[in-house]
């Protein structure tokens, strides 16, 4: 294929987040697994852990032991000091742990987790988190920081004299940052997500003129778990092991766009709207594909009861897929959004903003007040909060006189709660006498709209050509 330009993902990291009790849009089936490993190397004196911690300490509070008592291969859960793409070392922890393509019978590869710490880029400040995890070389690691596992606690589950903060101040952040998303998960479910979920299973895709590096485990059959790369047709989005397996599959595909109804065109961004139950395939294979880059349940089978709209680029050699959201066909909650992506390859290009703000001019078409499905990812939510923030603001200040939530709602379509959220989140709601006052001053204002960023990718609501989706229609065609 000509053109072939590299994404990287992990480059695409959002900015720091102040709302973490928010992750991860989806609706579906919860991943399980097993109980995790344990190492066997051996442990500093217990005694010291409870002294002082000395200057070479690590940030979990773990003492390295001297370089001679190093044995290799290292075991699971071992903390150290690991060299990321930067040449700098930052904490880790080893997850996993595997018989290496080449170096000898001795030679391993290690899968770590960077702790929560933060790093500059470019002047802005990020933070690690789960799908800047990854497999490394031993070479990368400082073996002067080694803090080997601790051994077994006495009992099931047993604390060895200790009280649950105690062991939790013992314990890695990767834990800590598994349960944001997951308030719906109890302790049990979330160790076994945690476990079952913790390694990515693809290291890297191709689609179309983009090879993209993962973030997440995404649960392919069983046949593709081992495969470091897979190979997207990028009309159908079937995947394939081999590239010239792919090539082959392509000659024989004639349709050049999603399986749906083209519902949006202007320039050359268009938008498809695909039933889960006419296109499943389609549509479970876009589901495997954009778990990869969402660390929450999304859907993976039970997609007849969605739809989805498909946002594509087009050119001469069809629509390509870009990202997309999702919607239940009849929510009860009034949810107008189940899952939301753009792909690596293609954001910073205001995509996100385009879909959410197309995902409202839906509901106002349908007339009805919508919000996203809870809990929002990482990057849903900052997204979110500026397309919030945007569209109110911009109202507040061309308004003249009174307005209340009430007729922001009508205006645009948001939940209530999201409108009063916003505007706590921008200081600029009080709650006086029984109803909330909203408080504009016209350079608050002007301060939060530049605050916001851009506007992003607009939508032209003329060029929307749709009608609202009749499950009761549907329920029928089903029933036969």
């Amino acid at each position: 294929m000509a053109d072939r330009r590299r994404a990287v993902s992990k480059g695409h990291s959002p900015p720091p987040v102040d709302d973490g009790g928010l992750k991860g849009a989806g609706k579906g089936k919860r991943v399980m697994g097993g109980k995790p490993q344990q190492g066997d190397v051996q442990m500093a004196d217990a005694g010291q852990q409870q002294a002082a911690l000395p200057p070479n300490a690590a940030p979990s509070g773990r003492i390295p032991i001297p370089r001679s008592q190093v044995r290799l291969p290292l075991e699971v859960a071992t903390h150290l000091e690991c060299r990321w793409r930067d040449d700098k070392y930052y904490p880790a922890r080893i997850i996993e742990r595997r018989k290496a393509d080449e170096g000898g019978p001795d030679a391993y590869e290690y899968y770590v987790h960077y702790r929560k710490c933060e790093w500059v880029v470019l002047g802005s400040r990020r933070y690690f988190n789960r799908r800047m995890d990854e497999w490394v070389e031993l070479s990368n690691f400082n073996l002067d920081t080694v803090c080997p596992p601790e051994p077994p606690e006495p009992g099931e589950g047993g604390g060895g004299g200790r009280t649950r903060n105690q062991r939790r101040k013992v314990d890695d952040d990767h834990s800590e940052e598994e349960g944001e998303g997951h308030e719906d998960f109890d302790p049990q479910q979330l160790r076994e997500h945690e476990e079952f979920t913790k390694v990515k299973n693809i290291e890297r895709i191709e689609l179309g003129r983009f090879e993209m590096e993962t973030w997440y485990y995404s649960p392919f059959p069983p046949e593709y778990r081992e495969c470091k790369k897979l190979y997207f047709c990028e009309y159908d989005l079937h995947f394939f092991k081999q590239r010239h397996q792919m090539l082959r599959h392509l000659r024989k595909v004639k349709l050049l766009h999603p399986p749906g109804t083209e519902i949006y065109r202007n320039g050359n961004i268009s938008m498809f709207e695909v039933d889960g139950r006419k296109g499943k395939s389609f549509c479970q294979n876009l589901c495997y594909l954009a778990k990869l880059f969402l660390d929450h349940k999304t859907l993976y089978y039970d997609v007849d009861l969605f739809l989805f709209y498909v946002m594509c680029e087009c050119d001469e050699r069809g629509a390509h897929v870009v990202g997309y959201f999702s919607k239940e066909k009849a929510s009860e909650e009034g949810f107008n959004l189940a899952c939301i992506l753009t792909l690596p390859a293609y954001q910073r290009r205001g995509y996100g903003k385009f879909l959410i703000s197309f995902s409202y001019e839906l509901s106002k078409i349908e007339g009805k007040v919508g919000t996203p499905e809870r809990p929002l990812s990482d990057l849903g939510l900052v997204s979110y909060r500026s397309h919030w923030t945007r569209v109110l603001l911009n109202i507040l200040k061309a308004s003249e006189g009174s307005i209340s939530i009430k007729d922001l709602s009508d205006m645009t379509m948001f939940k209530t709660d999201d409108i009063i959220s916003t505007l706590q989140h921008l200081n600029m709601i009080q709650y006086c006498k029984g109803q909330h006052v909203i408080c504009a001053a016209p350079h608050v204002i002007e301060d939060h709209l530049r605050k916001c960023g851009s506007v992003g990718l607009e939508v032209d609501p003329t060029k929307i050509v749709w009608c609202p989706f009749d499950a009761r229609a549907d329920y029928q065609i089903v029933r036969g």
